[in-house]
């Protein structure tokens, strides 16, 4: 090939021109040089004067390199575009036409950016050892031909066609746009997703995977956690993140075909994989393996009407969430039960149903669970004492139902003790002749029988929880203890708490052995005049006592936790106030050999729920609608 000053073609950049056309004007400032000059030559002149010229010309600056680089009138329009994108990303500054920056070259000052100075440019072999030059032109491995220039010109124009704003010609002058700044870009990450797609799939903010999570945390894989645990534990929650974690077909725990195969119940299995009431299903719900239980006792004397609402009393707005079972005792019960129970379900919605109910003359008691939990539970099995003389008469008493949860049996007793200020011994012989005569369990096993007793119902379950109308009085005067409640409701509790005749038995262990009882800070739950916050007002002027009281024992220790004590001030049609308690109590895996109530509950009971619940809503919204239409606009 020719050689140009000892510097054969290839090692010459593609971008550079042999003629000297355009040599005074790249240090020197000569503005009589025109780009118009430079299109004249064809390309076999240009060839000619590349084998005439034997001596290198110092080289211009990049800028004017890239302008003169394509000479192919065929790709000429592709290549100023290209030329001009470059430009601009080269002096945000020249937005005038071509010529103008052409002449001006030489005035401007050096750029600090992928184009070197000037004084740089002038330096011999600086195009080869610059390793920005290099990088700033794409074409700088190309070989001399100008047809090669043309291609990569147009490939590299349609590469950068999307950085120029507007077109690239408006009329005859075209215009440089103002595009990119003159210092390089920053590098790009690898990953250019959005944080959205990038923890679609993740669940903690640190985009630990969830399986290495549930692992390390519950030693379980496919736990079922709601999503308010999940929010709980500090993870990110939103719909995707819980159904990656979840099933890809919804939102419940995926069952591995091999599982379904292998799953066998009715066996004896208690840590076995499979077992519908193992440790395995158990962790699945509860991981903590510790159940929310409301318990609830109401003396309703008797009274036909209902409380409007009852969300006040089951659904207290202290505790965010509510209990996994629902037990409530009444006491001198109003006539209708049915419509008791279905105004329960209907509080407590669509979530739970009845598991069971019984009664025995007005004493009541239902038992509401979650109902995804019905598929744990043994048969429900239930028991009556009466304390009364003559036995027809069923208003005194006792009434407990049992069963059992997953491998812990619960036992449940509503009592009515015998009334009167004096009589704590009667009220004794009822409690002793309760727990003897309440035969329970009968079919359900024992879960422990080695620490069971035939004189005592309440040694043969885990956990039991007694609640009702004790009829324990405070041994004072009415008017000692209205001073010490008007003095002081908060403090004054634990003062008349001296005086109360049940808690000095159950020190004594005359009664409730074993069992133990929340700290109350409550005022008295009787007795009220009906529809007031006064206490009784009558002449008889009874003093105000904890007579409804809830009182729990377990079989292990520390099984029972009690998370709330207090009463519901807002009902106020009885003479008695409902008192109720929130406990956290410990669940232990069982074996698949009781026999199971298979999903049993009050199915009608929940549909005339359900029914009730959706015509009060809509009531309720018909009412609004109603009152917004009928309001008169006044003009003031």
């Amino acid at each position: 090939g020719a050689m140009l000053g000892g510097i054969t073609p290839r090692s010459l950049p593609a971008c550079l021109p042999s003629t000297p056309l355009l040599q005074p004007s790249s240090c020197q400032g000569d503005s009589n040089t025109s780009l118009n000059e430079t299109i004249k030559l064809l390309p076999d002149e240009l060839k000619a004067n590349m084998k005439i010229k034997s001596v290198t010309p110092r080289p211009p600056r990049k800028p004017r390199l890239e302008r003169a680089a394509s000479l192919d009138e065929k790709n000429w329009r592709r290549w100023r575009r290209f030329r001009t994108s470059q430009e601009s990303l080269t002096d945000p500054n020249e937005t005038s036409s071509s010529n103008g920056s052409l002449q001006e070259a030489s005035l401007s000052p050096p750029v600090r950016g992928r184009a070197t100075p000037c004084s740089q440019c002038c330096e011999p072999n600086s195009l080869h050892s610059s390793p920005d030059a290099s990088e700033a032109s794409p074409m700088g491995k190309s070989r001399g031909s100008t047809s090669d220039l043309g291609k990569r010109a147009s490939e590299i124009s349609s590469a950068f066609g999307g950085l120029l704003r507007g077109k690239a010609f408006a009329g005859s002058k075209p215009r440089l746009s103002q595009i990119m700044p003159a210092r390089p870009l920053p590098p790009m990450e690898l990953n250019v997703a959005s944080h959205t797609l990038r923890t679609a799939n993740r669940i903690d903010s640190d985009f630990m995977d969830y399986r290495h999570y549930s692992q390390h945390k519950f030693g379980r894989v496919s736990s079922s956690l709601s999503d308010t645990r999940l929010h709980g534990n500090g993870m990110v929650y939103d719909n995707c993140s819980t159904d990656s974690m979840k099933s890809t077909f919804s939102l419940l725990t995926p069952i591995r075909s091999k599982d379904v195969r292998s799953r066998s119940y009715l066996e004896g299995s208690l840590l076995a994989n499979g077992a519908l009431l193992g440790a395995e299903e158990l962790s699945r719900y509860f991981p903590d393996r510790n159940i929310g239980i409301f318990v609830a006792t109401w003396n309703m004397q008797g009274q036909k009407e209902l409380p409007v609402n009852l969300d006040d009393f089951l659904l207290p707005t202290d505790p965010d969430y509510a209990q996994d079972m629902y037990v409530i005792g009444v006491q001198e019960g109003c006539p209708d039960r049915r419509e008791w129970e279905i105004r329960l379900q209907e509080t407590l919605g669509p979530h739970y149903v009845m598991l069971y109910s019984a009664a025995h003359g007005v004493l009541y008691m239902s038992v509401f669970i979650r109902r995804d939990l019905i598929w744990f539970c043994s048969e429900v099995e239930y028991a009556t004492v009466t304390t009364r003389i003559v036995s027809q008469i069923k208003t005194k008493g006792a009434l407990g139902i049992c069963f059992t949860f997953f491998g812990t049996s619960f036992l449940f007793i509503t009592s009515h003790f015998t009334s009167g200020d004096s009589k704590v011994n009667e009220r004794k012989l009822d409690y002793n002749k309760t727990i003897q005569a309440l035969t329970l369990p009968k079919n359900v096993p024992d879960t422990n029988p080695y620490r069971s007793s035939s004189s005592d119902v309440t040694t043969r379950f885990d956990e039991v929880f007694w609640f009702g109308d004790f009829n324990f009085r405070l041994n004072k005067d009415r008017e000692t203890v209205d001073s010490i409640l008007n003095q002081n409701p908060e403090t004054g509790v634990s003062k008349l708490l001296a005086y109360d005749q049940l808690t000095s038995e159950m020190s004594r262990g005359s009664i409730f052995k074993g069992f133990q009882e929340a700290d109350i800070r409550f005022r008295p739950s009787y007795k009220f005049d009906i529809g007031k916050d006064s206490y009784d007002t009558t002449s008889k002027q009874r003093t105000p006592s904890y007579t409804d009281r809830v009182v729990f024992r377990s079989r292990y220790r520390d099984d029972i936790h009690a998370v709330k004590y207090s009463s519901c001030p807002v009902i106020k049609t009885s003479d008695h106030r409902p008192v109720f308690a929130l406990f956290r109590v410990k669940v232990r895996p069982g074996r698949d050999n009781i026999p199971l109530a298979a999903g049993q509950f009050d199915r009608e009971l929940y549909l005339i729920g359900i029914k009730r619940r959706i015509t009060r809503d809509l009531q309720n919204r018909r009412v609004q609608k109603d009152q917004k239409s009928s309001s008169i606009c006044s003009i003031s």
